[in-house]
């Protein structure tokens, strides 16, 4: 027994040598180089701050739903400008090239498919797509075309015979946590109440995976909802090409409704990491859409008290040009220099660099909408969110949408005003932003000034 005590002695005096610490709490060495956030591409910096949110003059549709209260909120990264036909189109491919190379999977899968590690001979279950084998859509090879054909749609249902994706398909399937749902205190069941983790699953599941949801989206947007948001006007042209002519590669996707917006977050978060993992890198925090908060706070560019985001009180600029895309003079659209939608940026930015938070297109947020929300949410990054079931009234599947469009008249792009649009339901006048979360470190920070310098 003594012989074991000296064995293990002597292990511990070798263990407290080999460390560098001289017995100080100096953390753990990660042994990787420091990490910075980078300017997310085609985004800008909105700094942390407090404001009164709400209402501080009209409230025309008289609903008292935004009286006026201070909060504060964190530092985020903005889109500059609406996520465009373009932007939209990349993840509408990708998720159109994923499903064709499942598929391929299936029929070659050592050119389409990952599905053993090589360094390490782990074997993928199920194994990845590999992006580095290309394939043409009007291959040659037989087999590929005849493993394709079930992308397209059935002969009974093509136009004039022409092939086409049949846009039904392009379903993008993703998992999220319901944080909220596995956080919520059940005071109803005896005991549960001391652990928020187990009060919401079900009975004799202690699981984490009962908070893991799966969710199956549509991508491709509504192109049809110029036609049945304004049935009695001739928009037929706008729908056979707005989203995929080039023409109008710039302008602000329309025809996608919040599930949709959402799940264009969740791709743009996993592209992005999966790059910087393949790299070695840390990974970045997520992308996702604004808060009404964080949305309202971005729009005022740094002005406390003035209604519209270009800091006047006034639709107009000292030349007597409107300053937005909307629907001013009782209905004359053009006056303001577009009938329709306008390209992303034609018109100048706010004090913070953001384009078009007034006009153009109103903009999904994250915030669901409850006309009382102002009263019972916090004052530090206050949020109201709801995540609806298929089978819940339509009142509980409302966002808040935010800036007015093009066929909004001006109390409508105003920063503090705020309206709704169910969640399942897309229009040719909301499109959305993105927003990234800073993470507090950035290249150009300055290092702590107490004893501890951090690398």
């Amino acid at each position: 027994m003594k012989k074991l005590l000296v064995y293990f002695a002597a292990l511990t005096l070798l263990a407290s040598c080999s460390t560098s610490d001289n017995g100080e709490l100096v953390g753990v060495n990660r042994k990787s180089k420091p990490f910075y956030q980078p300017d997310p591409y085609g985004m800008v910096f909105i700094p942390q701050g407090s404001y009164i949110m709400g209402a501080g003059d009209e409230d025309a549709a008289d609903g008292y739903d935004y009286e006026p209260k201070t909060i504060s909120v964190s530092s985020f990264f903005m889109d500059e400008t609406e996520i465009t036909n373009n932007e939209y189109r990349q993840f509408v491919y990708w998720v159109r090239d994923s499903i064709a190379r499942t598929i391929l999977g299936n029929v070659r899968p050592d050119e389409f498919l990952i599905q053993e590690n090589q360094e390490t001979g782990e074997i993928y279950d199920p194994p990845f797509l590999n992006w580095q084998t290309e394939f043409e859509w009007n291959s040659e090879d037989q087999d590929i075309r005849d493993a394709l054909d079930e992308m397209y749609l059935p002969e009974h249902e093509r136009f004039f015979r022409r092939k086409e994706i049949d846009t039904r398909k392009l379903n993008y399937e993703y998992y999220w946590v319901d944080l909220h749902k596995a956080a919520k205190k059940d005071f109803s069941v005896e005991g549960d109440y001391k652990n928020a983790s187990l009060a919401n699953r079900p009975q004799g599941l202690r699981d984490r995976s009962v908070y893991v949801r799966k969710e199956v989206i549509n991508v491709y947007p509504d192109t049809l909802s110029w036609i049945h948001d304004y049935t009695y006007s001739f928009n037929d042209p706008m729908t056979e090409k707005y989203f995929w002519h080039p023409a109008y590669d710039h302008y602000p996707v329309i025809g996608v409704n919040w599930k949709q917006a959402r799940a264009f977050c969740v791709w743009r978060t996993n592209y992005l990491n999966s790059y910087l993992e393949g790299k070695g890198e840390a990974t970045l925090a997520e992308f996702r859409l604004p808060t009404e908060a964080e949305w309202e706070w971005a729009a005022r560019g740094g002005y406390a008290l003035n209604p519209y985001p270009w800091g006047g009180p006034y639709t107009r600029n000292e030349k007597g040009c409107f300053l937005a895309n909307f629907k001013p003079l009782r209905g004359n659209y053009i006056a303001d220099g577009g009938l329709r939608t306008l390209i992303v940026g034609h018109y100048p930015p706010n004090d913070w660099g953001l384009y078009d938070m007034a006009g153009n297109v109103a903009e999904w947020t994250s915030s669901a909408y409850d006309p009382l929300s102002y009263d019972f949410t916090w004052d530090m990054n206050p949020n109201y969110t709801y995540n609806a079931d298929e089978n819940d009234p339509q009142t509980m599947k409302r966002k808040v949408i935010r800036g007015g469009s093009w066929k909004d008249i001006a109390y409508y792009l105003q920063v503090t005003s705020r309206t709704y649009e169910y969640e399942d339901t897309a229009k040719s006048y909301i499109g959305f932003r993105t927003i990234q979360p800073y993470l507090g470190r950035n290249k150009d920070d300055n290092p702590s000034r107490i004893s501890r310098v951090y690398n």
